[in-house]
Formats: C-alpha cells, structure tokens, sequence
C-alpha cells in the first residue's frame, strides 16, 4: 500500500538509488572482508589484536587515508543499521518491535537490552572482519580468542560467504521474479 501511494519520482528513482547503494555498500563489505582474510593468509599483523604505541593522529589507520577512513565510518554505519534490521526481521525477534503508543515497558526494555549489545558487539564485529583497526575506547583487540587465528579466519570467511549467497539469492531472485513476470509466464 505504500509502495502504490509513493510518488513516480520515489518510485522510478529513489527505490533503485537506494537498492544499488544498499547493493554497493554489501559488495564493499565483501570485498573488504575478502582482502583481510589475504592479509590474514599472508601476514601475522593482520589480526585483530590491539595497536600497540600508535597514537591517534600519528599513524593512518587506512591504506587510502581520508578517503579510506570516511569510507570504514560508512561501512560500519552500514553494518550496524543491517545488524539492527537483521535483528528485528528475525522470527525469533519480531515480536519485540515497538508499536507506536501501545508499547509496554518490558517491550522497551527488551529494546533497550537488545540494542545495547548490539551496539557493544560492533567494534568487537568491525574489528574482526578486518573493516577497521580502530580501538575505539575499549581496547577490545585485548580479547584472548581474538589472537586465534582459525576464529578470525573462519569467521571472516563465514561472513564472506554467507553475505555472498545472500546477495546473489536476492538478487538472482529478484531478477528471476522479473523476467518470469515479464515474459508473462507467471500466470
């Protein structure tokens, strides 16, 4: 019913903008990840421990220098809005949605406890997939299994691959959908 109220404009040119950067900002986030679990296969420093006497200003925590930290700040940005909705489009978790004036306390509560840690796993999570390394405040390159390299290496290639099939099962339906319903076969 929204869709069908949005204006021509929205419809033919906000939708598509929004699905291609969406699109990019995934296939960014692959391709980054891809890169670190290189870095991982080839060099010891790329794991995910603490920086030991880099002082902030001093040392660029980019290859590509501005241009690569803005884009790290856009890509974690990225992953914690996908997190979020992630979160609350699961079957287990949809009930926790609030619900415009009729939402009890222990709902906002939930609220509150589920984003919270949301929020406190994203550096842990941005720091091992190798999208920034940042410490942040809370120094977590300090975690033990973040030294084991069979954890960070399998869970860099778990995100790598299971964001991949996803991207392509959406898009390789959606465009199955498309055709279908172009060639009329859909009836």
């Amino acid at each position: 019913e929204l869709r069908h109220r949005a204006s021509p404009w929205q419809r033919n040119l906000g939708y598509p903008l929004a699905m291609l950067g969406l699109l990019a900002l995934t296939g960014i986030s692959v391709l980054v990840v891809c890169f670190h679990v290189l870095e991982l296969l080839l060099d010891d420093a790329a794991m995910p421990r603490g920086i030991q006497d880099a002082s902030l200003g001093q040392v660029s925590f980019s290859i590509f220098g501005s241009f690569g930290a803005a884009l790290q700040v856009v890509l974690i940005f990225y992953l914690m809005l996908s997190s979020v909705v992630g979160f609350y489009s699961s079957p287990l978790f949809t009930r926790l949605l609030p619900e415009r004036q009729d939402t009890p306390l222990t709902k906002i509560i939930g609220n509150c406890v589920s984003l919270l840690v949301l929020s406190s796993a994203l550096p842990v999570f941005s720091r091992t997939l190798g999208i920034t390394r940042f410490d942040l405040l809370g120094d977590f390159g300090r975690f033990n299994w973040l030294g084991n390299f069979y954890i960070v290496f399998l869970y860099n290639m778990g995100f790598a691959g299971l964001t991949t099939l996803c991207l392509v099962k959406r898009v390789s339906w959606a465009v199955q959908a498309e055709l279908i319903r172009a060639f009329g076969e859909d009836r």
